[in-house]
């Protein structure tokens, strides 16, 4: 397989939203007390799950959290909800922290992040960045000057379709003008970017790490893929 072609997730693979004490720090529950460390902990984690629901929801939360990524309003009310249900019933303190969740400034690159994107790119291969997501992703590139780096963006909740549709790793591929078997998914969900390999894409999964613990994930991937 030679491969042309490389489509990354975006959340937990390039990018991941990193705990920040201060965005918690002044959270109080029903009671008025502030969130111990693990409290604060699992507070990011229900955040950031990209597929497991960690609380019970009533019927329309429930469809609004099965299409979260197909539409911003159902993806903010979701959240809000999520939120109040982990403990933040203060619907103010609520809407900051969701706020944080969908400003592209709070996310982290990886730190090998700029590095694969420029040496895929300047080896002449197609970049595509291919993301569940409910928001604009494009301004934590541009931040960092990675946009240029990027050929294309395929966001569930612009092109109407989620991993692992194969219909929108199918969109992506045609963007970028590459059969499938010249194609490499690297992602850190077996189920939603592991759906590329249905179209016979290639696929490298990285561990969803904090970006201190994982400082060469995406490298390594590639080059198991003999893609660098």
């Amino acid at each position: 397989m030679t491969i042309k072609a490389v489509l990354f997730d975006f959340s937990g693979t390039l990018f991941r939203l990193e705990h920040d004490p201060s965005w918690l720090a002044d959270l109080t529950d029903h009671r008025g007390e502030t969130f111990d460390v693990e409290a604060r902990a699992e507070l990011m984690r229900r955040m950031t799950a990209p597929v497991t629901l960690s609380v019970d929801l009533d019927d329309e939360h429930l469809h609004a959290w099965h299409h979260r990524d197909l539409d911003p309003a159902l993806h903010r009310t979701v959240y809000l909800e999520v939120l109040r249900q982990s403990g933040i019933p203060h619907r103010q303190q609520a809407e900051s922290l969701y706020g944080r969740l969908v400003d592209p400034a709070s996310w982290t690159p990886y730190p090998d992040t700029a590095e694969v994107l420029r040496r895929v790119s300047g080896a002449g291969l197609a970049v595509g960045v291919l993301s569940n997501i409910a928001f604009d992703i494009r301004p934590a590139f541009a931040a960092l000057g990675l946009d240029r780096h990027v050929d294309d963006f395929v966001l569930s909740y612009e092109v109407g379709a989620i991993k692992p549709d194969p219909a929108v790793f199918r969109l992506a591929l045609d963007r970028l003008g590459v059969a499938p078997g010249n194609a490499l998914m690297v992602g850190d969900s077996e189920e939603a970017d592991g759906g590329a390999r249905a179209l016979g894409c290639a696929f490298a999964l990285v561990e969803p790490s904090p970006t201190a613990k994982r400082t060469d994930g995406l490298l390594t991937a590639l080059r198991e893929h003999s893609v660098l």
